[in-house]
């Protein structure tokens, strides 16, 4: 079930940024950034040729360069306005982005036991937790939609999307966590139904 706040929309498309370098290397992102691939320019331009046509004016991005890179090639490529919203940035991951697993096992022993006894509430070290993600999906949410002419399209990433989902779908926290969302994968969502473009 949608939320009650009026301005956020009742349909829109969501896109998780492309394929970048580190996707490929296993490390987390978080705020960092890396280049998205070739591979990942050709995603974007795909995801693009399936959401022309559909109406949309508005392209409505995380503000962090790999999302920015997809955002711009299915803007261009659909002519619609390109929209930078902070709050539609990927948790932090504080003390961790930029690590692979391997790497935050040496350096953070303890951490991932602590995150699987409480996944939405554990905070990234200096970094921040699904359940204060949450709250930013919500204003995200709200700032689209005072931002969009007709039916937006939300470019992310997948922590931050699951809470997006999660707002839009009425979802609990178990069903939300439990998401995923491919590169090159677009969702979209109607009254809290959810499909695959």
């Amino acid at each position: 079930m949608i939320p009650q706040d009026r301005h956020v929309p009742e349909h829109l498309f969501l896109v998780r940024h492309a394929q970048t370098t580190w996707d490929l290397e296993h490390r987390l992102h978080g705020r960092m950034d890396s280049p998205v691939t070739d591979e990942g320019v050709v995603q974007a331009q795909r995801m693009a040729a399936r959401l022309a046509g559909r109406g949309i004016a508005s392209v409505c991005s995380s503000p962090l360069g790999r999302s920015l890179r997809t955002a711009e090639i299915i803007a261009e490529r659909i002519g619609a306005d390109l929209v930078e919203v902070p709050d539609l940035a990927e948790v932090d991951h504080g003390e961790m982005a930029g690590l692979t697993r391997a790497e935050i096992d040496e350096l953070f022993p303890t951490a991932r036991q602590q995150r699987a006894e409480n996944r939405y509430g554990w905070a990234f070290p200096r970094g921040e937790s699904y359940a204060q993600a949450r709250g930013r999906a919500r204003r995200a949410l709200s700032t689209c939609g005072w931002a969009s002419r007709g039916i937006p399209v939300l470019v992310s990433h997948e922590m931050l999307g699951r809470m997006l989902r999660a707002e839009l779908r009425g979802l609990d926290v178990s069903t939300a966590l439990s998401l995923r969302h491919p590169h090159d994968v677009v969702f979209e969502i109607e009254h809290g139904a959810e499909t695959i473009l």
